[in-house]
C-alpha cells in the first residue's frame, strides 16, 4: 500500500432516526467525537442497537449525519457520495459476484477505473499473495470455503488502495475456530498493508485481539475510548466493566483515605484499595474485581462460602458468596492448588492493585 495513510475524525457527530411505531425522533448516535490516527486499527464495540454500525455507515457515506462533521485526513466528507470517499467496505455478507472467479472479483473495482490490463493483473496478483490466495485466481467463489470467501472480499477492498478500510462484522458468518484464524489474518494483513481500519463487532474477544484502540458504544453514546489494556483494567463505569469480560462488583463505601493507602468497607469487612483520588471518605464506591484476579485461600481479604466448584480442565471455576454478594473466581492451572468444594468456608484473596475503584 503505497498511498499516504489517512486518519478519521468525527466532531460532535449525531444521527437522528424516527421510530416507525411511535413516530418519535431518537438519537441513534449522539454527539460522538472520535479521532482515529493514520494506520490505526480501531474497533467499534457494543451491544445491538448501540450505534456502532451507524457510525461506520456514516464514515462510508451510506448515511449522513444530522449534526457534526466527519473528516478523512483533513478533508471534510459529509457531502461526498460513497464512491467519492477514499474508503472501502468489507461486508458481513461478503457481497461477492457469484458468476465471477476470484481474479475477476478482485479486479472488478480496478476495471471500473479503466486501468491498463497489465496494471490490474499486477495489483490483483500482489493482493492475492498478501491474503494467501495466490494460485487460486481461476476458482469460482461458490467453490470456496467461508474463510476463503472472506479473504476474497478483503482482497477486493484492499486492491483499491483505500485510505481507510471499513469492516462491518465480517466474521459473524464463520464458525468459532475459523473466526479466530481469520481475525489473526485480518490483523496481520492490516499491519502489513499499513492501512487505517475501522471495525464493527459485538464480540469482545475480537475487539481485544484486533485493536490498537477500542471504542465502547452504549445507546448511541461513546462510553469509553482506550487501548484493550486500559478498557479491561480501568473501565470508566459498570457498563464497560461488565461488557468487556466478566466482572465482580463489590459495593461498599470508602472508610479511610491516607495518601496512597485507602480502605473500603465491603460487606462489613475492611479492604485495602488503591487509586481512589476521585473519592472522599464516606463516599459509596464499587470495586471491580476480575475473576482471574482473585483466588480462594484459607486466609485472605473477604470471608466467603463456596456455592459452586467445577473443574474445567485448564481452570477451576468457583462461585462464592461474600455476605449477600456473589463472586466468581477463575483459578487457572489448578492441578497443584487446593481445591475447595461446595459448602467450604474460605476467603477471597486479592491485593489493592487487583481491584479497580469506580
Amino acid at each position: 500500500m503505497s498511498k499516504e495513510k489517512k486518519g478519521v475524525r468525527l466532531e460532535h457527530v449525531s444521527k437522528i432516526y424516527q421510530d416507525p411505531k411511535t413516530k418519535q425522533d431518537f438519537y441513534a448516535v449522539h454527539d460522538a467525537s472520535i479521532d482515529i490516527a493514520p494506520g490505526e486499527f480501531v474497533t467499534l464495540l457494543g451491544p445491538s442497537g448501540c450505534g456502532k454500525t451507524t457510525i461506520l455507515r456514516m464514515i462510508a457515506g451510506f448515511e449522513s449525519p444530522n449534526e457534526g462533521e466527519i473528516y478523512l485526513g483533513d478533508e471534510p466528507i459529509n457531502e461526498l457520495t460513497p464512491n467519492k470517499r477514499d474508503t472501502a467496505m468489507v461486508f458481513q455478507s461478503y457481497a461477492l459476484l457469484p458468476h465471477y472467479n476470484i481474479f475477476d472479483n478482485v479486479a472488478y473495482g480496478l476495471k471500473l477505473r479503466k486501468l491498463p490490463k497489465e496494471q490490474i493483473a499486477e495489483q490483483v496478483h500482489g493482493i492475492l499473495d498478501l491474503v494467501g490466495l495466490q494460485g487460486m485466481e481461476d476458482r469460482m467463489t461458490n467453490q470456496l470455503s467461508g474463510g476463503q470467501q472472506q479473504r476474497v472480499a478483503l482482497a477486493r477492498a484492499l486492491v483499491l488502495e483505500p485510505g481507510v478500510l471499513l469492516f462491518d462484522e465480517p466474521l459473524s458468518n464463520l464458525d468459532a475456530k475459523l473466526r479466530v484464524d481469520m481475525r489473526n489474518e485480518i490483523r496481520r494483513i492490516q499491519q502489513e498493508a499499513g492501512i487505517t481500519a475501522v471495525y464493527v463487532t459485538h464480540d469482545q474477544s475480537e475487539a481485544m485481539a484486533l485493536s490498537d484502540n477500542i471504542i465502547i458504544m452504549k445507546k448511541g453514546v461513546v462510553a469509553q475510548i482506550g487501548d484493550p489494556h486500559t478498557i479491561y483494567y480501568r473501565p470508566v463505569d459498570e457498563f464497560v466493566a461488565d461488557f468487556i469480560g466478566e466482572s465482580n462488583f463489590l459495593r461498599g463505601s470508602l472508610s479511610q483515605k491516607d495518601g496512597a493507602s485507602s480502605v473500603a468497607t465491603i460487606e462489613g469487612h475492611a479492604v485495602e484499595v488503591a487509586n481512589v483520588g476521585h473519592l472522599a471518605v464516606g463516599d459509596a464506591c464499587v470495586l471491580v474485581l476480575r475473576p482471574e484476579a482473585a483466588r480462594l485461600a484459607d486466609a485472605g481479604t473477604l470471608p466467603c462460602r463456596v456455592t459452586l466448584s467445577r473443574f474445567m480442565g485448564n481452570y477451576q471455576n468457583y462461585q462464592v458468596t461474600v455476605g449477600q454478594t456473589l463472586v466468581k473466581i477463575t483459578d487457572f492451572n489448578p492441578k497443584n492448588h487446593k481445591v475447595y468444594e461446595v459448602g467450604d468456608e474460605a476467603f477471597v484473596a486479592f491485593g489493592p492493585d487487583d481491584v479497580h475503584v469506580l
